[in-house]
């Protein structure tokens, strides 16, 4: 782009964020300093607003930008994507959202010290909670350094550090001034700018080929360099077995770690009742079934009308073709229409790129603050303004480590970092979870194992595959050191999670033996299924 347009389009994504930090100070200025105000917003939003804050928090940089540039350049494996993402909101509404809303008060360890009153419980559950949030939030790093360096026309790596140091420091600001209010806030009007951003793109690829999505696909095959191929499945995940092993384990991760997300599930405690908590979810899911439509057409029309050598030049992970079909669709490169139109987009990616770090940096401040330093400090010298200050201070820390690892993962796709953050969510949170809600002999033994089982195996995992060494693609190419061969552990961790659990309460002391046991499960069954003491 030329001076002029660059400036234009910094002028435009500049009055986002300025937008975006006048709700944060709005926002700040009406908080009571108190845990509810600060990590559910007082529980007043209704189940529409709560429902596109929901829609705005999981809609993230994986969503608009990763799952569309892996479209674009591998077709029908990348659609198999958003069918993963979507379909877990299944297992959010039959099994977790209302019961959730019931059970808990701020944190996924809430839920469970409904029932098992004790601090290694708690300790664990805000471990894998903070561990599952900072792999998501690397994954946010990387979509925004991309998308920024794309904007100022700088692809260095001078460049994309700072922009993801950059957005590590708006996070913290709109996390530790304006709590849940100023994010969900946020998340709204993201929600809002990313559905109409994606309305009018869609519109337009289909405008560009009169409406015939036969010749859409076809001209997207032609200009992958794949053929028939690209509309068939097997580009990514049909070679041996090694990769089809892998799609089963990355599918198994999209559809069961959405209802162990930490930040997905604080979003139940922001609204008044159970009932609400299920209507946030079906507003939600009529907002994201329709945009991961949208995303389709994106992605096979960034492959018609870019070429998927083009996309793969910009960035190898493919994180930048939306905006380079912005670019081309408002009239190409130098024009003022594509600029408008890139900027736009841009805007509307960091939006959403912003949106979803300020929900995920205060789900694991909370965790941090509610959870470890709750369970870890002595009673006598809590306070709840003190446990505030606390998840204020766990913020800065969170986001310092959520950019030290972006720095790292700089070049792998933001779609496939998130399965990586799914995974664990899968792992470690859900089995525990639905132990908790749905087995009457779960133990506290069993919760923690559970909890340690699935995430330490899930971490190892990753740790040893191709993702991190051995490949040329990997964040550490020069070195060889991977002895798993799936690039996602899902298949294997998520197993294992369930396992240790299981394990863990056969060999605890027998339900009768433990004081309190049935009382606890029979208290924690009637809050779950009618409300009744629920916060």
């Amino acid at each position: 782009m030329t001076g002029n347009h660059q400036s234009l389009a910094l002028l435009l994504f500049g009055v986002f964020v300025a937008v975006t930090l006048g709700i944060t100070t709005w926002a700040g200025r009406r908080r009571h300093g108190s845990p509810e105000e600060f990590y559910a917003g007082g529980r007043l939003f209704s189940p529409m607003e709560n429902g596109f804050a929901i829609a705005g928090d999981y809609l993230s940089a994986a969503s608009f930008l990763g799952i569309s540039g892996l479209i674009a350049l591998f077709g029908y494996d990348g659609v198999l994507y958003c069918v993963g993402f979507f379909v877990a909101w299944l297992v959010v509404l039959l099994l977790v959202a209302e019961l959730v809303r019931n059970c808990g008060r701020f944190t996924l360890a809430d839920v469970l010290a409904a029932r098992m009153r004790e601090s290694r419980v708690r300790i664990a559950a805000g471990v894998s909670s903070v561990t599952v949030c900072v792999l998501y939030l690397v994954a946010q790093m990387v979509g925004a350094g991309s998308l920024i360096a794309l904007l100022i026309g700088e692809t260095g790596g001078r460049a994309r550090a700072w922009t993801v140091i950059g957005v590590g420091t708006l996070m913290v600001v709109f996390v530790a001034l304006g709590g849940m209010r100023a994010t969900t806030w946020i998340q709204i009007v993201k929600a809002v700018l990313l559905m109409g951003g994606a309305i009018a793109l869609t519109a337009l690829v289909l405008v560009r080929f009169r409406g015939d999505l036969d010749a859409l696909l076809g001209t997207a095959a032609r200009n992958s360099g794949h053929g028939a191929d690209f509309l068939a499945p097997g580009l990514t995940y049909g070679g041996d077995w090694t990769a089809r092993l892998d799609f089963v384990s990355l599918g198994l991760a999209l559809v069961l770690g959405t209802a162990g997300l930490p930040h997905i599930l604080s979003r139940f405690y922001t609204v008044p009742t159970a009932r609400a908590a299920r209507r946030s979810v079906i507003w939600a899911i009529g907002l994201i079934g329709g945009f991961y439509l949208m995303t389709i057409v994106l992605g096979f029309g960034a492959a018609a009308v870019l070429g998927s050598d083009a996309v793969r030049t910009s960035g190898a992970a493919g994180n930048t073709a939306v905006p380079l079909l912005a670019l081309d669709l408002g009239g190409g490169a130098g024009s003022t229409g594509g600029t408008v139109l890139f900027a736009v987009v841009a805007a509307i990616a960091f939006a959403t790129i912003l949106a979803v770090v300020a929900g995920i940096t205060l789900a694991s401040s909370a965790s941090v603050a509610h959870d470890l330093y709750g369970s870890l400090s002595r009673r006598a010298h809590r306070t709840p303004r003190g446990e505030v200050v606390v998840a204020r201070i766990a913020a800065v820390g969170i986001g310092a480590a959520a950019i030290g690892l972006g720095l790292l993962a700089e070049d792998l796709n933001v779609a496939f970092l998130v399965g990586l953050a799914f995974a664990a969510a899968a792992s470690a949170n859900l089995p525990v979870l639905l132990y908790s809600l749905f087995w009457r002999r779960f133990t506290s033994r069993g919760a923690v194992w559970s909890v340690y089982g699935g995430l330490l195996p899930a971490v190892v995992l990753v740790v040893l595959s191709p993702v991190v060494s051995g490949g040329p693609d990997a964040i550490f190419p020069g070195v060889d050191f991977h002895l798993f061969p799936l690039r996602n552990p899902g298949l294997v961790s998520v197993p294992l999670g369930f396992l240790a659990g299981w394990l863990g309460t056969v060999t605890s002391p027998a339900p009768a033996d433990v004081p309190g046991h049935a009382a606890k499960h029979a208290e924690t069954e009637v809050r779950a299924l009618t409300g009744a003491g629920a916060a």
